[in-house]
C-alpha cells in the first residue's frame, strides 16, 4: 500500500513536469533504512515510465564499491557506443559526456544508496549536478541522512548541487493513522499503536512486524532482526539455508549462481522465496532481499565460521559462470570474505586495474589494500607489484602519506632483491615525484640522483628519459634552470630515440620554463609545442601542467596581454575536463594577473574563493595565498603582518625558491609601506643567501630596487641582466621607470616610482593611482612622504566614495553582463533572460556572445560549470549551498 506519501509523489512528479518543459533538476530522496525511497520511486515510474525513459541503478555495501556500479545497472538502457566505453574503460569526462549527451527531455536517472557510492560514480553525480541547468532530466539520487553525516565525500557532493536545481524530499515516519490503515490491509483490527511504538512508524519495519504473524496479545519482536529471525524459522531449514547464503550477496543476486550452490532445487527456493515476499525480482531477472535491513538480519544470524565457507561456495559458484568471468570486484569481495589468500592475491589487482581504467582510483586502491592483507603469502615479484601498484593508486587519489611511501620502499627493496633495476629505478622516481608533493624538496633530489645513476648503468630506455625528465623538472622547480634544460635535453634526446610523446610533452615543458624564466625567446616556442602535443594526444593533466606554468611565467614577466590568454585558457579547459586541482592553482595565477594590474578586490575574491575551498594541497593554495598577502599589504587590513608569516611559513615548507622569493618580497614592500627596516633586513639578507642563479630578471631586478630604497648595498650579482623598469630606477630615471610602467600596465609599480621622484606633481600622480585601485596602506605612504618634505599641501584631496565592485570584475564582465550570466547559471533561456531584464532578445544574444568571449568558453553549459566551479566570478551569486 501507497500510504502518507503523497504530497512526495506530487512534488517529485511535479519535478519531472519541470523536467518535460525544459528545465532539468535534481531530486534528493532522503530518509533512514526502510522508511520507503524506493517504494516512493516505484510508485513516480508507475505514472510516467512508456512515456519517458527512467534510468535506474544503485550502489551496493560491498567491501569494495564496484566502479560505476549504478551506470552498469542501467547500461541496457545505454548506446552500444556507451556499453563499450564502459567495458573498455576510459577517460570518464568522455564517457560522462557521452551519456549526459544521449539522455532525451523528460528522462529519469535514479541513482539509489548513494551513501555506499563509489567514487566514479560521485564524479558522474558532480559532472552532471554541474550541468543539470542544461540537461532537461530529471536526476533522482537517495540516501541515508546518517550515513551521509558520515561521509565526507559524499556530503561534499551534495552540497554542491546548484540550489536553484535541487529540491529536497525528506520521508518521515508514517503516523498512528498511517500505521492503523496497514494493520487493517493485512486484517488486524486491534493494537496498532503497539505496531506503531515499537516500529516508530518505519513502514519496513510495521510490515516485517505484521509478516511475523505474532499475535497482538503476544510477544511482539522488539527489533527487526527479531521479527526477521521470527519468520525465517517458520521457513523449512533448506529454505531457511537458502536465504542464509544469499545474504552474503550485497544487491542484485545473479540467477545463474542457483544452480552450482543448490543444484536443481534453486529455482524452486527463489520461486517459493519470491512468493512469500522474501526476495523480489528486478527487470534483470536478478534477485535482491526485499530490503537491505532484512538481508543484514539474516546474516547476523550465520555464524562467521559459516560466513567464511559460503563465501568459498558463493565465490567457486562465480568463477564457474562464463557469463561472470570479468566479475573480478565480486570475486575479490567474496575471496576476502573466505580468507582464500590464493584469489584475493590472483583477482584484486585485476580488480584494480578495471576499476582504474573508469577513473574510480579509490577504489582500485581499495581492491589492492586488501590484497595486501594477504601479501605475506605472495611471491616476492607479486607483493612488489602490489605494493607500487597499491602506492600509485592511493597517490592518485591525494593519499600522499607515510604509508604510501612506506609501500614504494617496499617495492624498492623487492625489486632489488630481485636484480630487477629498472622497476627500482620507477620506484625511486614515483618516490621523488611524492616526497616534492609533500613539500619535501631535498628527498625528492635524492630519489631522483639514485634513479638516474641506476639508469644509468642499464641500456638506454624510456624509462631513463622519464628520469631525465624529472630531474630537469625538479631542477626547474628550483630556479637552476641551467641545469633544467641540460637533463631536459637528454631526455628530449632519448625520448625521440624511443619515439615517446608523452616523456617529449614532458620535458618540452620543463626546457621551455627553464629557458623562458632565463630570457630565451625559444623557451615560449616550445611551451606551444608541449601544450599543442597534449592536447593533440589527449594528455590532459601534462596540458594543465603546461597552462600552469605557461601562466606563471607570463605573469611574473609582465606580458600581460599573453597572461590573459593563457590563464582564460587554462581555467577554462582545467574546469571543462574536471581537472579541479590543476584549476585552483592556475586561478591563483589568474589572482596574480590582477594584482599586478592593480585589480586589488579582484584579486581578494578570486583568492578567498580559492581558499575556501576543500581538499587542495599546500601546493595548491600557494599561489593564492601568496597574492592574497601582497594584497592585504597594499590595502592595509589589520592582520596583513600576520598573514605575511604565515605565508611566508607554507613557502619556505616547499624549499623552493619560486615560492620563498615572492613570499620575502610581500614582506619587503611590506616593511617599505609600514617603516619596518628590521623585516626589511631579514628579507634582504634571506634573498641575498638564496643567490641571483636562483631567481629570474624581474625577481632580481625587484631585490636589486628594495636594496636600494632601503639604504643597503646590493651584491653586483643582483644587478646583473634585470628587467628594465628596475635599471632604469637604479639609475636614477625614475621618471622614465614609472613611464615604462604604465606602459607595461603595473600601476602599484607605477606609484612606487613615482614616490621615489619626491616631486608635487609626480607624488599626486601616484597617489590618484593608489585611490583609483584602494591601496590604502601605499596612499598612506604617499602622504607620509609629502609631509616629510612639505608637499602635502599641494597633493590633491581624497574624493570620497566607496569602491565599487562592479568596475572590474575578475574577468571583465559588466554589471550588465554580469546580471545576465546571473540568469543563465538560474536556468533561465536567452528569451526569459531579454523578459526578465525588459530587453530585446538581440540584445541579450549580444551580451551572451561577449560573456562566453570573455570566460573564454564555447556555449552555455561551459560557462554554468565555469561559475559553479569558480563562484567568485558571481560575487552576489547564491546559486550555490
Amino acid at each position: 500500500m501507497f500510504i502518507e506519501r503523497k504530497k512526495d509523489l506530487h512534488k517529485i512528479l511535479s519535478l519531472h513536469e519541470r523536467a518535460v518543459a525544459g528545465r532539468g533538476g535534481i531530486a534528493l530522496i532522503c530518509g533512514e533504512a526502510g522508511i520507503g525511497k524506493t517504494s516512493l520511486l516505484l510508485a513516480m515510474r508507475e505514472r510516467i515510465d512508456g512515456d519517458h525513459a527512467v534510468y535506474w541503478g544503485g550502489c551496493e555495501a560491498l567491501f569494495t564499491p564496484r566502479p560505476l556500479g549504478p551506470l552498469r545497472d542501467m547500461e541496457g538502457r545505454f548506446t552500444e557506443d556507451i556499453r563499450a566505453m564502459m567495458q573498455n574503460g576510459g577517460r570518464s569526462t568522455k564517457l560522462f559526456s557521452e551519456i549526459s549527451d544521449s539522455f532525451e527531455k523528460g528522462a529519469v536517472l535514479i541513482v539509489e544508496d548513494i551513501h555506499w557510492a563509489d567514487f566514479a560514480t560521485l564524479d558522474f553525480l558532480r559532472f552532471i549536478g554541474r550541468r543539470v541547468s542544461e540537461i532537461p532530466i530529471l536526476v533522482i539520487v537517495s540516501f541515508r541522512p546518517d550515513e551521509l553525516e558520515d561521509d565526507g565525500k559524499v556530503r561534499k557532493i551534495v552540497d554542491r548541487f546548484p540550489a536553484s536545481f535541487t529540491f529536497r524530499i525528506d520521508l518521515k515516519p508514517l503516523s498512528k493513522s498511517g500505521v492503523r490503515k496497514l494493520c487493517l490491509a493485512a486484517g488486524i483490527k486491534e493494537h496498532s499503536a503497539q505496531y506503531h511504538e515499537i516500529s516508530g512508524g518505519n513502514p519496513f519495519f510495521v510490515n516485517e512486524l505484521i509478516a511475523s504473524e505474532e499475535s497482538p496479545g503476544g510477544a511482539i519482536p522488539a527489533s527487526i532482526k527479531e521479527a526477521v529471525n521470527t519468520r525465517l524459522l517458520r521457513l523449512s531449514p533448506q529454505e531457511r539455508e537458502f536465504l542464509e547464503v544469499l545474504s552474503v550477496l550485497p544487491g542484485a543476486i545473479p540467477k545463474p549462481i542457483l544452480e552450482p550452490i543448490f543444484g536443481d532445487q534453486g529455482d524452486l527456493f527463489a520461486m517459493a522465496a519470491l512468493g512469500r515476499k522474501l526476495l523480489t525480482e528486478a527487470d534483470s531477472g536478478s534477485l535482491r532481499f526485499r530490503h537491505e535491513l532484512a538481508r543484514l538480519a539474516t546474516l547476523a544470524r550465520v555464524p562467521a565460521t559459516r560466513q567464511r565457507k559460503i563465501h568459498e561456495t558463493v565465490l567457486n559458484a562465480l568463477v564457474s559462470i562464463d557469463e561472470y568471468s570479468s566479475a573480478h570486484d565480486q570475486f575479490v569481495h567474496h575471496a576476502a570474505g573466505a580468507l582464500n589468500a590464493e584469489m584475493v592475491l590472483k583477482y584484486a589487482p585485476l580488480a584494480a586495474e578495471t576499476t582504474a581504467a573508469v577513473g574510480a582510483h579509490q577504489e582500485a586502491a581499495a581492491h589492492l589494500h586488501t590484497a595486501m592483507q594477504f601479501v605475506d603469502e605472495a611471491s616476492s615479484e607479486q607483493a612488489a607489484e602490489i605494493y607500487e601498484k597499491w602506492a600509485y593508486e592511493a597517490g592518485l587519489s591525494l593519499r600522499i602519506d607515510d604509508d604510501v611511501i612506506e609501500a614504494r620502499r617496499h617495492a624498492v627493496t623487492l625489486w632489488r632483491a630481485l636484480g630487477e633495476d629498472a622497476r627500482v629505478a620507477e620506484n625511486l622516481r614515483w618516490l621523488s615525484r611524492l616526497h616534492w608533493y609533500r613539500a619535501e624538496s631535498a628527498e625528492a633530489t635524492r630519489y631522483a640522483d639514485e634513479a638516474v645513476r641506476i639508469l644509468e648503468d642499464t641500456p638506454p630506455s624510456a624509462e631513463r628519459a622519464k628520469a631525465y625528465s624529472l630531474k630537469s623538472q625538479l631542477y626547474m622547480l628550483n630556479d637552476e634552470m641551467a641545469e633544467a634544460i641540460e637533463w631536459g635535453e637528454k631526455a628530449l634526446k632519448l625520448a625521440s630515440k624511443f619515439d615517446d610523446t608523452e616523456i617529449r610533452i614532458h620535458a618540452l615543458n620543463n626546457v621551455g620554463v627553464a629557458r623562458c624564466f632565463r630570457g630565451y625567446a625559444a623557451g615560449v616556442a616550445m611551451l606551444e609545442e608541449s601544450l599543442s602535443l597534449a592536447l593533440e594526444h589527449g594528455f590532459h593533466e601534462h596540458a594543465a601542467r603546461v597552462y600552469t606554468n605557461f601562466s606563471e611565467y607570463a605573469v611574473e614577466f609582465k606580458e600581460f596581454d599573453l597572461a590573459e590568454r593563457i590563464v582564460s585558457q587554462g581555467v577554462a579547459f582545467d574546469t571543462k575536463n574536471d581537472l579541479d586541482s590543476w584549476t585552483h592553482y592556475l586561478v591563483g595565477r589568474q589572482a596574480q594577473l590582477r594584482c599586478a594590474q592593480g585589480r586589488l578586490h579582484d584579486a581578494k575574491t578570486i583568492c578567498e574563493g580559492v581558499l575556501e575551498l576543500d581538499r587542495l594541497t599546500l601546493l595548491m593554495k600557494l599561489p593564492a595565498r601568496l597574492v592574497l598577502s601582497r594584497v592585504k599589504t597594499l590595502m592595509g587590513d589589520k592582520d596583513a603582518a600576520s598573514n605575511l608569516a604565515d605565508v611566508l611559513d607554507h613557502a619556505s615548507a616547499t624549499e623552493e625558491p619560486q615560492h620563498i622569493v615572492p613570499a620575502q618580497l610581500n614582506r619587503l614592500l611590506f616593511a617599505w609601506l609600514n617603516n619596518a627596516p628590521r623585516i626589511a633586513e631579514e628579507s634582504l639578507y634571506a634573498l641575498f643567501d638564496i643567490g641571483a642563479d636562483a631567481m629570474h630578471m624581474w625577481h632580481r631586478g625587484e631585490i636589486a630596487a628594495w636594496a636600494n630604497r632601503f639604504g643597503y648595498e646590493t651584491p653586483s650579482a643582483f644587478c646583473e641582466n634585470i628587467a628594465e623598469p628596475y635599471q632604469l630606477e637604479l639609475t636614477g630615471k625614475v621618471k622614465k621607470s614609472a613611464a615604462l610602467w604604465r606602459k607595461i600596465g603595473a600601476p602599484v609599480d607605477e606609484a612606487i616610482a613615482l614616490i621615489r621622484a619626491k616631486k608635487p606633481e609626480l607624488l599626486a600622480t601616484a597617489l590618484k593611482i593608489a585611490r583609483k585601485i584602494d591601496a590604502r596602506s601605499l596612499e598612506e605612504k604617499i602622504l607620509a612622504q609629502a609631509g616629510e618634505h612639505g608637499l602635502a599641501d599641494e597633493l590633491p584631496r581624497k574624493r570620497r566614495g566607496p569602491y565599487q565592485a562592479s568596475r572590474n570584475h575578475p574577468l571583465g564582465l559588466t554589471q550588465k553582463e554580469q546580471i545576465v550570466l546571473s540568469l543563465l547559471v538560474d536556468g533561465n533561456s536567452n528569451p526569459e533572460i531579454a523578459e526578465i531584464m525588459s530587453r530585446s532578445k538581440r540584445t541579450v544574444e549580444n551580451h551572451m556572445s561577449s560573456i562566453l568571449k570573455k570566460l573564454n568558453v564555447d556555449n552555455r553549459m561551459d560557462a554554468i560549470v565555469l561559475v559553479q566551479s569558480e563562484p567568485w566570478l558571481l560575487p552576489d551569486n547564491n546559486n550555490n549551498k
